[in-house]
């Protein structure tokens, strides 16, 4: 538990400099907050210091138990058609549909929750006197004439305004609670528990756009999380790393003769200057792993110049290639070689995103065979750019990543695009916000490649707001799998946090996504999920995934899960998709 010590100071000075107050620091307490003492001897100041220490501590230990989980207490479901599920995030109260709970204030957080599917009444019987926590929209009133509003703004539920939480009491027993149309039980819980009145603040649930998660939504698990590292399996300090300020971010991952290559977007960055020329100044390493888990890295790819652009616009004089992202190794089994598929930017100091015209390469690596996975490589040649056949959803950071995949008459590519133009109009600077991919075409891995109409482009089956660096795969029984970045839930942004997939059977019609809920069976080191790397088969439907995620420092690691497919669910989601 860390402690909240207020920082005060002495005629208008920072106490802050005593090297006890250091130490206190230093063993977690927070000096956050602000109060004013004037104090005039050394005594007084250790005395204020002590007295300070004590109530910030009192205060400390009130705050967290009014924010301690409820104790929950033992029932039973009698009634057909309830069912009970665990307040948590993701979790889906209604059965059947895609709203899930998104925030929830800490105290209900791990209870038993129980709804109905066919009437608003739950028969529950109850093994002592209890309080029964009742969830309502905001708009909606309880039935119970002695129910208490116990929480405002309580839950966050996707696509649905706030929920409150009101305490009914209920005697041992069997019990009939009304929960209304909407409402549902959020837990139940032992009597004589704090339940003082709680603001919960939690934001309006139509921000977000509701989704489906793997295993939770409907029953429908493609993915079983069998588990991984602890923790990051590339992290700061580790070798390696020297030099990478921003750790990592996008790239790919391939499995050659037993060995992990993975090529991943270095945010190296430049030691004393700030965060945000880590996303500028970038390069594309190549590390190598028996494993997996245990790293090594050999050699630099690619390395951006790190420049900025002198004009707004997509000019000539600008550096084309001041940061370089996204690099994606594909086996063109026909020239038996590795294709290499990357990103350059324009870097933009002054324009939103900063990232802009972003260009498509392909390098070949000179070294024929599987053995030819570590290059060398050259710069390769330009295959997509901004042009007059770009689309305005390609937006001011499009072309942005590109993966190709063969399908039966050639081949088809995701590229994507960002901070789209609604048309062009905006051009340059006017753009929105929506990260969305498309489709390209080409009778080979050469190209030409050629932007498929809008038509179809961009694809938005997939979700309509934001899909980022897609992977494509095709499984043996010929389906394709993407596994992509499902974007952050941070920074006004309302989405998923979570990695999400799509399937499709002809690589043109794609399913809408499903999210995997890594952080239900891996210890969530991460604060925000970023992208997935690969999606590697190792045999007996069981596969690796490497993915890049923000665990609330500057440094953004690697971690890697382990997952098994379950074929008999892959084919009940197949039965929805278009031939």
């Amino acid at each position: 538990m860390a402690f909240c010590l207020p920082r005060f100071t002495i005629f208008g000075r920072n106490l802050m400099m005593n090297k006890d107050i250091y130490a206190m620091r230093d063993h977690g307490i927070n000096f956050s907050n602000l109060t004013k003492m004037e104090l005039s001897t050394p005594r007084s100041i250790y005395l204020a210091l002590i007295l300070n220490f004590i109530f910030s501590l009192a205060f400390c230990q009130q705050k967290a138990s009014k924010e301690a989980p409820f104790e929950g207490s033992t029932f039973s479901i009698k009634s057909k058609g309830s069912y009970t599920f665990t307040i948590s995030k993701p979790c889906y109260p209604f059965r059947g549909q895609k709203n899930s709970i998104v925030r929830l204030i800490p105290q209900v957080e791990g209870l038993t929750g129980a709804r109905s599917a066919t009437t608003n009444n739950i028969q529950v019987r109850l093994a002592e006197d209890a309080d029964v926590l009742i969830a309502l929209p905001i708009t909606q009133k309880p039935l119970q004439a002695d129910a208490q509003l116990l929480a405002d703004s309580a839950l966050t539920i996707s696509g649905l305004q706030p929920y409150c939480i009101y305490n009914v009491h209920y005697k041992k027993g069997a019990q009939t609670i009304d929960c209304g149309s909407n409402g549902f039980i959020a837990g139940i819980i032992k009597p004589n528990q704090n339940l003082q009145h709680i603001n919960g603040h939690k934001p309006d649930g139509r921000q977000w756009r509701p989704y489906t998660t793997d295993g939770l939504t409907d029953g429908k698990r493609l993915f079983e999380i069998l588990g991984g590292p602890t923790d990051p399996v590339i992290n700061q300090d580790m070798t390696g790393t020297e030099g990478i300020q921003g750790g990592f971010e996008g790239g790919t991952c391939v499995k050659v003769n037993g060995v992990y290559h993975l090529f991943p977007t270095e945010r190296a960055g430049q030691i004393g200057v700030g965060p945000e020329y880590d996303r500028v100044r970038t390069r594309i390493g190549h590390w190598e792993s028996p494993d997996a888990i245990h790293w090594k890295r050999v050699g630099t790819i690619f390395q951006a110049s790190g420049v900025y652009a002198i004009a707004e616009e997509d000019n000539p004089m600008n550096d084309r290639r001041a940061a370089i992202w996204s690099y994606n190794a594909v086996f063109n089994k026909a020239e038996d070689r590795w294709y290499g598929y990357y990103l350059t930017y324009t870097v933009d100091k002054n324009i939103r995103p900063n990232h802009s015209f972003g260009r498509i390469w392909c390098t070949k690596s000179q070294t024929k065979g599987f053995a030819g996975i570590g290059g060398p490589y050259n710069d390769g040649q330009l295959i997509m750019e901004p042009g007059l056949d770009s689309q305005p959803w390609e937006g001011r950071q499009g072309v942005a990543s590109f993966y190709p995949f063969p399908v039966k008459d050639g081949w088809l590519g995701f590229y994507a695009g960002a901070f789209p133009f609604s048309t062009w109009a905006d051009y340059p600077k006017n753009s929105h916000n929506g990260w969305f991919i498309g489709l390209a075409s080409s009778k080979s891995m050469d190209g030409p490649w050629k932007r498929l109409d809008t038509t179809i482009n961009p694809v938005k089956s997939i979700n309509p707001q934001f899909v980022e660096n897609p992977l494509v795969y095709q499984l043996d029984n010929g389906t394709y799998i993407a596994v992509f970045d499902g974007g952050p839930d941070d920074n006004g942004h309302h989405f998923v946090n979570m990695m999400g997939y799509s399937l499709s059977k002809d690589g043109l019609h794609w399913s809408e996504a499903r999210y995997i809920p890594l952080h239900t069976k891996l210890k969530q080191w991460w604060v925000t999920m970023r992208t997935p790397l690969c999606l590697i088969p190792e045999g007996n439907n069981i596969y690796t995934i490497l993915f890049a995620a923000i665990n609330g420092k500057r440094f953004h690691p690697i971690g890697m899960v382990k997952v098994k497919m379950d074929t008999q669910v892959l084919g009940e989601l197949l039965k929805d998709l278009p031939q």
